[in-house]
């Protein structure tokens, strides 16, 4: 297995992509305009507390309020708000909290009025970006994701991080990290720092104790509301979470950039830096890389999978649905059940990379063609899990219903990457919008294919002119690879008086096929 990120740089933007084994599992965009990303810590005034909703509304500089409940308190607020208070007015200067006297935990069935107060100062993180028209979540409980560890101020907790299996490994790390910790502090231990020296543990954290200890600096003068430590830039986030020795590429089309990332592997992972490189050519980045096509054939409303098979997602308010079809596929299984099972796995996979890719969360409902023995529902079950193992985002999964219905809820932290792959209609007579040619390509592929089954040999596709050059261009040409599947050879004919959408096969006599 092989990770490569792609960065394209933009004058308004930054994208990512993650591609693993050259699919594009990935895409992020990191805008400029994006103050308010999960993980920034913000010095924030309370607007006010609705007991109904047990919540407060905090303002933190957004048009919308932020939403902050008293379950996103901490048991700490209260030492939390005093240290604020203290740092702020400049009459605690000592950020260490080795001596500074905590006060008592909050209750867990307290309520938010007996906590904060309009107009108080308060420090918040982001969890969970702007969506649509509500303001961020946010939570009192901060915490400073590093390589390895998270710092927790105000805790004395150590926790391990569940995917460490090895009770041995999660003894050690924990017996390390507790002898390095200082006081007024905890820490969770992140999977990669699985095997790592106290060295290596003991830099990550004395580098996440000199980003607290700036950002203590900054409440001294800082306006209220205002931001007072951001997160990472997303390259550097997204190297932090996810670099392993699995990476054999980072591939950056801007120099200035390159270095900067360049600079940060050098830190994370010294024997890796030469992987970091610059893109100089005239061909766009994510063209060389083929991610631009992968993102016009995954991010419509029908996903297209190998033999035949096909996804539909729907998008609501309240959820999002994915129906999987077997579409024309052949089969070669001994029975119904085991090409149901196919499908259903080969759709499992595709599921979790749309998951990740579009970035959805809330609820997710998959209908999968329908199992009728528990054995292979559970099969099912288990290989969706492995494939979502490698997801950042929290998510649960329940195992398959009789109707066959996988629910899955997927933490939801910022707005769903949706990318547009309707373009306008090319025909100046007719307004509106079509799919654009790689996916109409595709539906085409599908009839093809059923044709070709059907016995047909000698088949004419007549179509818009625009797409006949699309199908014919290049080498090897999408018609050069239908005839090294199938041996049969394609004829195309262009016709002017068609529509962009319109399209039909014809057969060796000229009768009208399809």
């Amino acid at each position: 297995m092989e990770k490569e990120l792609i960065i394209r740089s933009n004058p308004e933007h930054v994208d990512f992509a993650l591609l693993k084994d050259g699919k594009l599992i990935e895409l992020h965009k990191d805008e400029d305009d994006n103050n308010f990303a999960v993980g920034d810590i913000f010095i924030a005034k309370v607007r006010k507390a609705i007991p109904g909703l047990n919540a407060a509304f905090v303002n933190v500089g957004y048009e919308k309020d932020g939403f902050l409940h008293y379950h996103d308190l901490g048991p700490k607020i209260a030492s939390l708000i005093k240290f604020t208070k203290a740092v702020s007015t400049g009459k605690l200067k000592d950020f260490s909290l080795k001596n500074f006297p905590f006060d008592e935990d909050i209750t867990k069935d307290g309520k938010i009025s007996d906590v904060v107060k309009s107009n108080q100062s308060i420090l918040v993180q982001v969890v969970k970006e702007p969506i649509s028209t509500k303001g961020p979540r946010i939570s009192s409980e901060l915490s400073i994701a590093g390589r390895y560890i998270v710092l927790v101020p105000f805790s004395n907790r150590i926790s391990i991080s569940q995917k460490i299996e090895d009770k041995e490994e999660k003894d050690r790390l924990k017996r390390l990290v507790k002898s390095i910790t200082p006081q007024g502090f905890g820490v969770i231990v992140r999977t990669v720092a699985e095997g790592k020296k106290v060295a290596d543990i003991d830099q990550d954290l004395q580098n996440l104790l000199g980003r607290w200890n700036a950002m203590c600096k900054k409440l001294h003068k800082a306006n209220h509301p205002s931001k007072v430590l951001g997160e990472l830039s997303k390259a550097s986030s997204i190297l932090r979470d996810i670099f392993n020795d699995s990476f054999t590429g980072v591939h950056i089309d801007d120099e200035s950039l390159a270095i900067q990332i360049k600079e940060y592997v050098q830190k994370i992972a010294p024997k890796k830096e030469s992987i970091v490189k610059h893109y100089n050519s005239n061909v766009p980045i994510f063209e060389k890389y083929g991610i631009e096509r992968q993102i016009k054939t995954a991010f419509g409303r029908t996903v297209s999978m190998s033999r035949g098979a096909y996804l539909v997602i729907e998008h609501t308010e309240a959820l999002h649905v994915i129906d999987v079809n077997s579409g024309n596929r052949s089969n070669k299984s001994n029975s119904q059940e085991d090409t149901a099972l196919e499908v259903n796995l080969i759709s499992a996979t595709e599921v979790a990379r749309q998951l990740r890719l579009r970035d959805m969360g809330g609820i997710i409902v998959i209908d999968f063609i329908d199992l009728h023995t528990a054995e292979h529902r559970k099969q099912l079950y288990d290989h969706l899990r492995d494939e979502m193992k490698d997801d950042r985002a929290k998510h649960k999964i329940l195992p398959p219903s009789k109707f066959g219905l996988v629910q899955i809820t997927r933490q939801r932290v910022r707005p769903e990457m949706n990318i547009k792959t309707r373009e306008a209609n090319p025909n100046g007579d007719i307004e509106g919008e079509v799919e654009a040619p790689i996916i109409l390509v595709q539906k085409i592929t599908h009839e093809l294919e059923q044709l070709f089954k059907k016995g047909h040999k000698k088949i004419t596709l007549n179509t818009h002119p625009f797409i006949a050059a699309f199908l014919t261009k290049g080498f090897p040409s999408i018609r050069s690879k239908w005839f090294i599947e199938h041996k049969k050879w394609v004829k195309i004919l262009p016709r002017d008086a068609y529509t962009y959408l319109e399209y039909h096969f014809h057969d060796k006599n000229g009768k009208l096929i399809k």
